[in-house]
């Protein structure tokens, strides 16, 4: 994946410097119009640039396949909340606008469809069915994981992504009764969807750092805020009977680690743009980005299974070289 300067052919590009008005400013009349209108030209010809259908197809089948063992690994636990209290029902998002839960028939038809749909998602059958029907049931499941009093952000880039593949032309290769791709085969619709996937990562990991400034301001530089963050949620799981993490428990003690992963943390996040720029850039956040889940993981007990699987940052590489096997089998 390359940087929002890939191809000579959008009008202007992105890199292009404008030229100022007659009077003397960057900002006003017809060149910033201009500039705007080539800057738009770009981040448009970007995206929609070409790229090998083998690409979507094995994005597909990485990230249907991680949905499709997420509904079966939570499969007794989405069965169970067809015996949650009513008092309890506090529905969020697509499941907002109802009063009661779902009956308990409607919570197991939802359960029990998700691994099978996943199976034919990633196997590309029906797609056009499929890849819908699939993306809808992860989202009302992962709605109802949350509807219940506490707010889960674990699944959120794995239903968003899904949503993506859900509407593009992701079984057109590496799908059932679908021919292998033809060597250097390249369309503007096999690409989009896998940039948009991208630009979908950076936006979640920038807007979480906005977040914390936000709440925090520049206060959470010092690390203070990190810390009492950290004591809090393995204090509060500890009370609770729930797992915390006993590395976290040792080391909010120590005051002075704090500043430093403060720091980086907001680094990751507010940094992670630089992922779009592709080749050692993006390799280098990814590699941090993974490692900032590590280390949520080993102080607060916090697991996102998809972003330390690595599937969630597929999108930032030629995912298409390992598709070269795959069609030889």
């Amino acid at each position: 994946m390359t940087g929002l300067q890939t191809g000579r052919s959008h009008e202007g590009g992105v890199g292009r410097r404008p030229t100022p008005s007659r009077g003397g400013g960057w900002g006003s009349g017809r060149n910033d119009r201009t500039a705007a209108t080539r800057t738009t030209g770009g981040l448009v010809g970007w995206l929609l640039a070409p790229a090998p259908a083998a690409r979507l197809a094995v994005l597909r089948i990485l990230v249907g396949g991680y949905a499709t063992v997420w509904a079966a690994v939570r499969l007794p636990a989405h069965l169970g909340h067809a015996d949650q209290l009513a008092d309890r029902w506090q529905p969020v998002g697509m499941l907002a606008p109802l009063d009661t839960p779902l009956p308990g028939g409607a919570i197991a038809a939802l359960a029990l469809a998700a691994p099978v749909l996943g199976l034919l998602f990633v196997a590309g059958w029906g797609y056009r069915v499929v890849g819908p029907l699939f993306a809808s049931t992860v989202l009302a499941l992962a709605t109802l994981d949350s509807a219940w009093g506490q707010v889960f952000h674990t699944e959120n880039l794995v239903v968003l992504h899904l949503l993506i593949l859900a509407v593009a032309p992701a079984a057109d290769t590496l799908a059932v009764g679908r021919p292998s791709p033809p060597p250097g085969r390249s369309d503007g619709r096999y690409g989009w969807p896998v940039r948009l996937a991208a630009v979908v990562v950076v936006l979640a990991y920038v807007l979480a750092g906005i977040a914390k400034l936000r709440i925090g301001g520049l206060d959470w530089l010092d690390g203070d805020t990190l810390r009492h963050l950290v004591a809090h949620d393995n204090l509060r799981k500890a009370l609770l009977g729930d797992t915390y993490s006993s590395i976290g428990t040792r080391v909010v003690g120590q005051a002075w680690l704090f500043p430093p992963l403060a720091v980086l943390a907001l680094a990751v996040e507010l940094g992670a743009w630089v992922a779009l720029a592709g080749g050692r850039w993006r390799t280098a956040w990814v590699v941090a980005a993974w490692l900032f889940h590590v280390g949520v993981l080993a102080l607060m007990a916090i697991l996102f299974p998809y972003q330390l699987s690595g599937v969630a940052f597929a999108p930032f590489f030629p995912l298409e070289r390992i598709a070269r096997p795959m069609s030889r089998t």
